[in-house]
């Protein structure tokens, strides 16, 4: 993702470039699965401190610039929207969750299921997540 890209992100969405939040979209867009804030604090090697990360990830959550994924493992999981990707959750896709390796992937192509809510009920998010054993760890 080039400097250009991650401005237009941030500016599409009314973020005010800094120097955190451009180093954590920098990493998200480097990596191709979900990740946690664990996970991008060592991909960040400790130059941005844990409370600046989580605050980043909440800013970019609310302003749709990234997909909060609950995977069962009591870290939640980050991935970059790309495009229209994800922003009702008629567009959400499912993931899955190794159970021995750790890692959540995205299956980008399978959508979630639809399901007839009753009346009255408005779903904002739809958290499909299968769990198993992965091809690598299956080996």
């Amino acid at each position: 993702m080039s400097n250009t890209d991650i401005e237009s992100i941030l500016n599409d969405k009314g973020i005010k470039h800094t120097a955190n939040r451009i180093l954590v979209l920098k990493a998200l867009a480097k990596v191709s699965h979900p990740v946690s804030l664990a996970d991008l604090e060592q991909l960040l090697g400790f130059s941005v401190d844990k409370a600046s990360i989580f605050r980043t990830l909440e800013l970019f959550a609310e302003k749709d610039i990234v997909h909060v994924i609950e995977d069962g493992s009591r870290s939640l999981k980050y991935e970059l929207r790309h495009g229209n990707e994800c922003h009702t959750i008629f567009d959400q896709h499912v993931h899955f969750y190794c159970e021995q390796c750790k890692k959540t992937s995205c299956f980008k192509t399978i959508s979630v299921p639809l399901i007839d809510i009753p009346e009255g009920f408005d779903p904002h998010s739809i958290n499909y997540m299968i769990k198993g054993t992965c091809p690598d760890c299956s080996k």
